[in-house]
């Protein structure tokens, strides 16, 4: 039985793999190999220790996520994804979320001139189209899970950052998506919350252009996403507001000084979006040798 559901499990996030990948082809983006090593990576606003390998005379980052790749792709392409494996190592507390894992892999994706207004909509049609997808050609896996997925309908509600942090405080996701009953995004997060890299909204400074999907039912997070900085000066002003050092940002400013294009885009956790499909109690049920924080790994 443990050998069934695993079974499951893991047929259950190939067909995930293949409709995700059928959606986004279908809307002409192009998939790219992944980043692994970089001399720069995504800084993150939470607590997270650094990987790094020396080798080469060179300090190497095991990648948090590719959202400064991504936005370099997008000078050659105008739609691009990867299913980019992300290191994050995470407090050891985090290992009992349900949710966290230290090595998980992200559909990361970026569109060319695109606004947070497209990419709201682009992650509703992938996650309805998904929902559809894996209702159809994963019965006997839900079965065998317990599960009945509900259909899920576009669009979904958007509440203000500001609105749900009044109505909840901190931590407020947790209280929304035990609330929700479908998908719900979170949108104009403040900027002293988020990265660098989220573009603060011209027309209302402090606020920025980004959004959080939450699955229902207290699955939490499911992507994060907006449209990114790309003039240098804004890019070198936001660095110097987050008090961290823009050298270690240098190759960053020098793309941007040969010019990166306006864009947008968002990452999916791939063993998350699976947990919420299946009802699975944490993510570690989704990878055969699972990286859960705090947790020693046989193999």
């Amino acid at each position: 039985m443990i050998h069934e559901r695993r079974s499951a499990i893991l047929q259950m996030t190939s067909a995930v793999l293949d409709a995700a990948r059928e959606l986004l082809r279908e809307e002409g983006f192009v998939e790219i190999l992944p980043v692994i090593l970089a001399p720069v990576t995504d800084p993150l606003r939470h607590t997270t220790d650094r990987a790094v390998v020396a080798a080469y005379g060179q300090q190497w980052h095991l990648t948090r996520s590719m959202i400064f790749h991504k936005q370099a792709a997008v000078r050659v392409l105008n739609k691009i994804f990867s299913l980019s494996p992300n290191i994050r190592l995470e407090p050891a507390g985090w290992g009992q979320s349900g949710r966290h894992l230290f090595e998980f892999v992200q559909l990361d994706l970026e569109v060319r001139e695109a606004t947070r207004d497209d990419m709201l909509a682009l992650g509703e049609r992938l996650l309805v189209h998904i929902v559809e997808r894996i209702s159809e050609s994963c019965i006997k896996e839900l079965a065998l899970l317990g599960r009945e997925l509900s259909e899920i309908r576009a669009p979904f509600p958007r509440i203000p950052y500001r609105e749900a942090e009044e109505r909840y405080g901190d931590g407020f996701e947790d209280h929304v998506s035990v609330r929700a009953e479908g998908p719900v995004w979170i949108v104009d997060f403040p900027v002293e919350v988020r990265e660098f890299y989220d573009r603060e909204d011209p027309s209302r400074p402090g606020v920025l252009l980004d959004m959080d999907l939450l699955y229902p039912a207290g699955y939490g997070e499911a992507l994060s996403g907006g449209e990114r900085e790309h003039e240098p000066h804004r890019i070198q002003n936001r660095i110097e507001r987050q008090g961290l050092d823009p050298t270690l940002y240098g190759s960053l400013l020098e793309a941007a000084q040969a010019g990166l294009p306006p864009s947008a885009g968002f990452g999916i956790g791939i063993e998350r979006l699976v947990r919420f499909l299946g009802g699975l109690l944490h993510v570690r049920e989704v990878r055969l040798f699972p990286r859960v924080p705090g947790e020693p790994a046989a193999m």
